[in-house]
């Protein structure tokens, strides 16, 4: 199917009013502050944590107070009030079930499963995107969460096209809705794809068609209209968004101010998102070392330098400067005329 043949599936003037956005899990990037920080202009409707590694024990509250300090709070949303949905990554059922129960005990109010994570670490203990080679394990999986939470909570889960190759993808699909499902996310890739373009989002309109559970659109949408494209060739209603919220901060607003008004804003400005790794950073020196906030600092610049040439130029600038209060003058220097100096 082609993009003009998928256009006849989607009534496009309701692209303009109408359609949530998720935030997708990253691990070791989109963490609470984060969640907190991209959520506080309005855009993001939902969060989701990064995935709690469930093996085979129940564990221990701090776990999934580390992963989602929001439980804290009896109502798990960030400081805006965007929802934020706890994750557990696994294989075992029983594991599963019995980390379920104990993450509704914590006040979770929903549970995604995430079938979708393509590292290879993962992948070799049987977790993530392993799971995709054996569509009956996911049915297994998923049930046995919607079975250990009943109707108190909902049961989500998240896929890829498949592991090496699509021809599984709907077995899959249909896998999670039978255990009970209520929503899917689906990354328009297999894993063996990675993050390599192009996004298949044609294939996820293959899945929609065939399921009754709202399906989400995921994958490579990284400006407006990559997000129109997406949601034309998939027909899906809702997006979930990843890198390229972390690429600019501004996409969700922009996308939400678009579908209200029918105009475009104009890109975000570097100092605008340089403005945002000086919050996160101040978020997270008291909790974190230094040098990983400088380390995460440097990942999430590395998101955004790809699309955005003055983030380029100061990820260049700052790339081998560990001391995070050198670190953030240059940020600091980046925001005027002064170009951040290159390190000696």
């Amino acid at each position: 199917m082609n993009y003009n043949d998928a256009m006849v599936e989607v009534d496009v003037v309701n692209l303009l009013h109408d359609g949530r956005i998720g935030l997708a899990p990253m691990e070791g990037v989109i963490d609470a502050a984060t969640r907190d920080l991209l959520t506080r202009t309005a855009g993001i409707d939902w969060t989701v944590t990064e995935f709690v590694r469930v093996v085979d024990a129940r564990l221990p509250p701090r776990v999934f107070l580390r992963h989602c300090p929001e439980l804290a709070g009896g109502d798990p949303r960030t400081p805006s009030g965007a929802p934020v949905h706890l994750q557990l990554l696994g294989s075992d059922p029983v594991a599963l079930a019995a980390n379920a129960r104990q993450a509704l005990a914590l006040g979770a109010t929903s549970l995604d499963l995430n079938f979708g994570c393509p590292a290879k670490l993962v992948n070799r203990h049987d977790g993530g995107a392993s799971m995709l080679r054996t569509p009956w394990r996911l049915r297994t999986a998923v049930s046995a969460v919607h079975d250990a939470v009943g109707d108190v909570i909902p049961v989500t889960a998240k896929i890829r096209l498949g592991f090496a190759d699509r021809r599984l993808a709907l077995d899959c699909a249909r896998a999670t809705e039978d255990g009970g499902a209520s929503q899917l996310v689906v990354h328009a890739r297999t894993r063996n794809e990675g993050y390599r373009p192009p996004a298949h989002w044609e294939w996820i309109g293959r899945i929609r068609r065939r399921l009754s559970i709202p399906v989400i659109a995921n994958g490579d949408i990284w400006t407006l209209e990559d997000y129109w494209k997406a949601r034309t060739l998939s027909g899906c209603r809702d997006v979930m968004l990843g890198r390229g919220a972390l690429a600019d901060p501004g996409l969700a607003p922009r996308i939400r101010h678009w579908q209200g008004t029918g105009e475009h804003l104009p890109p975000t400005p570097w100092a605008d998102k340089a403005s945002l790794l000086l919050d996160y950073a101040a978020m997270q020196r008291s909790i974190l070392p230094s040098k990983t906030v400088v380390a995460r600092l440097k990942q999430w610049m590395n998101h955004m330098r790809g699309r955005d040439p003055e983030a380029a130029r100061c990820f260049q600038a700052l790339r081998r400067i560990t001391e995070l209060d050198d670190f953030l003058a240059g940020l600091r220097a980046s925001m005027t005329s002064e170009a951040p100096a290159l390190p000696a």
